[in-house]
């Protein structure tokens, strides 16, 4: 086997109610890519949802890019007309490099804005501090002014710490920080 190796990932968008025209496609196209020089080896990767990975391996960029500009790959893309849409493609050489590739972490999502934090605190904060002066400051009207604030403080904060804010942001999660839902939503398409 040559030392320098090249992977390619083709992503495809396909159609809905084609998955599994586009899976036999696949599986044909990786037959006729098995008889040329080079071909080390691939695969389809099925996914849940509606984006599905070609893999193909060659043992040099010039075998790769040989298959791909073949009359018999222009003829298999020719069939995937009202089937699938090439999304991406990427290509690595080696096989540590690939690996690497494949283990990549995504960047953490960028905190939200300032005025959402803000909306969210207040959800959290006026109703009780709103309930508290209501209800139970009037039987405190004798308390120093300290301890009353105190109280307040202490009371509204243990509810918000505790209580309020946890469900308040599980309920905005995807409005604070939409990149991760995003991110969250294609991970569990593809483990199904």
């Amino acid at each position: 086997m040559t030392s320098n190796p090249v992977t390619v990932t083709v992503a495809y968008r396909v159609m809905p109610g084609r998955a599994s025209d586009f899976h036999s496609w696949g599986w044909a196209m990786l037959g006729a890519t098995a008889r040329q020089p080079g071909f080390l080896g691939g695969g389809v990767l099925v996914d849940g949802g509606a984006e599905w990975h070609v893999v193909y391996r060659f043992t040099s960029e010039g075998a790769a890019l040989a298959w791909e500009k073949s009359p018999s790959r222009a003829q298999w893309d020719a069939r995937l007309e009202g089937l699938a849409q090439e999304a991406e493609r990427r290509r690595v050489r080696g096989a540590r490099a690939w690996f690497e590739a494949q283990t990549l972490t995504p960047a953490p999502p960028a905190p939200p804005s300032k005025w959402k934090l803000w909306f969210v605190n207040m959800s959290a904060v006026f109703p009780p501090v709103l309930l508290f002066n209501l209800t139970v400051l009037p039987y405190l009207g004798d308390l120093n002014a300290l301890i009353r604030t105190l109280l307040l403080c202490l009371c509204v904060t243990a509810l918000v710490t505790w209580i309020l804010m946890p469900r308040l942001q599980r309920f905005f999660r995807k409005w604070l920080y939409p990149s991760l839902q995003a991110l969250r939503g294609r991970h569990k398409r593809r483990a199904m």
